[in-house]
């Protein structure tokens, strides 16, 4: 039977070959890969998620829809996967790679989020290790095949929310973007710095100064921004990343469920002492986190969606992308999106490195932030190559004693997902 699509739509109208809407989560194993436990546990674990075994066909007026696909899961042997939505995914919008000891998931980030892809990723790890390393590891909490799965994991919680309060039209001035500036110097190399941090170190700072990592992170990145413009007219504002399952009261959905949170470096808390600021930073989170006004953000975003499913044509659904795309490249600095730590139980023994990657929404920076194995991994994903702002966040590390590894400069690769205007 198929399936209407509905949060999908803004999501898969923003991808482009150049900035493809896809999570690319990259698993770096203590051993080389072996490919027959690595088909068994992909098959295996699929089998738990029968609602990303899907591929895209088109409706009636024109609107997209799921139709069940039961080509098997693709697994290649490289680094650089496939592209989804296409004969070389089996039409699938989620694929699976692996080069020596590197495991590669790929998905739509219109299928999913980062809560959903670690689902995904707790239930293969689970099988893989099991099989590959003959261990016993702990069922609690991971998705299995063989399990009943409830309703509320297929249902559509934006599109089945209803009572919505109105959202808010705040009127806000406009941001420092650092890419707008890179690009004007002519740097669009894509590129991603990651940096680790040990994680009992971190949540010592954190506890020590009265914050939670993403939101430190937020104002580590805010206060290296102060640094660099201390002459600037234009706001600092990071976004934050949030979950909205918690509001709509639905944790089980798998749908990309994520608004956003605007932290605002003011020049009233410049002369304050961290600790001062990330107490004003919590308080940001805590009053935009309240359910009525992650309903509001919902309600906002039910709202795009809907008018996006009311045009007839492509070339109208991409224009009003495009034209939000453009409004939140003025309004925000940069992303910190944080899933929370990753929870893989004994399998994280088995891992060495742990990556997320996507696209930032509209033309922004990317702060990607993993807790697997005992550190902190911090992702800047980068449409530029410019080490300039990364070298002032570490500034703000070294100046607060926080110590940290530079791991690896890379460029950031993305495979593409074949929608008919994405071509």
């Amino acid at each position: 039977m198929n399936r209407a699509l509905f949060s999908e739509y803004r999501s898969m109208y923003s991808s482009a070959r150049e900035h493809p809407t896809v999570i690319r989560i990259r698993i770096r194993m203590r051993d080389l890969v072996d490919p027959d436990c690595m088909r068994d546990a992909v098959d295996t674990t699929m089998k738990r998620y029968p609602y990303f075994c899907v591929e895209l066909k088109v409706g009636e007026n024109n609107l997209w829809e799921y139709a069940d696909n039961d080509r098997p899961v693709v697994i290649t042997h490289s680094l650089s996967g496939v592209e989804l939505n296409s004969e070389a995914s089996n039409y699938h919008l989620i694929s699976f790679s692996y080069q020596d000891n590197w495991i590669i998931m790929d998905v739509s980030h219109a299928l999913t989020d980062g809560t959903g892809a670690y689902e995904v990723v707790r239930t293969f790890l689970y099988y893989y290790c099991s099989q590959r390393y003959h261990a016993a590891i702990s069922p609690d909490g991971v998705r299995l095949a063989g399990d009943v799965i409830a309703q509320e994991e297929w249902d559509d919680p934006m599109e089945k929310a209803t009572d919505l309060p109105t959202p808010p039209r705040p009127e806000l001035p406009a941001a420092i973007n650092p890419v707008i500036d890179a690009h004007q110097k002519g740097d669009f190399e894509r590129t991603v710095y990651s940096v680790a941090i040990d994680e009992k170190e971190f949540m010592r700072f954190n506890i020590q100064n009265d914050g939670s990592p993403a939101t430190m992170i937020a104002l580590l990145f805010s206060r290296a921004m102060a640094r660099l413009y201390p002459d600037r007219k234009d706001a600092i504002r990071v976004a934050l990343a949030l979950n909205q399952r918690g509001g709509l009261d639905t944790p089980l959905a798998h749908q990309s469920l994520v608004g956003g949170v605007f932290l605002e470096y003011k020049d009233a808390i410049k002369d304050w002492t961290i600790e001062r600021q990330a107490t004003a930073y919590r308080g940001m989170v805590f009053v935009q986190t309240m359910k009525k006004n992650v309903l509001a953000g919902v309600a906002s975003m039910k709202g795009v969606n809907q008018m996006l499913m009311s045009k007839t044509s492509d070339q109208e659904r991409l224009a009003i992308v495009d034209a939000m795309g453009e409004v939140t490249d003025r309004l925000i600095t940069a992303t910190v999106s944080y899933v929370g730590k990753a929870g893989f139980k004994e399998s994280e023994d088995y891992i060495r490195d742990f990556r997320l990657w996507t696209s930032a929404a509209g033309n922004t920076l990317l702060i990607e932030v993993s807790a697997v194995g005992g550190r902190f991994t911090i992702d800047f994903l980068q449409s530029f190559s410019s080490p300039l702002y990364v070298n002032a966040f570490l500034a703000e590390l070294e100046d607060n004693g926080v110590k940290y590894d530079l791991q690896d400069v890379m460029k950031t690769e993305l495979p593409n997902i074949r929608y008919p205007w994405a071509e």
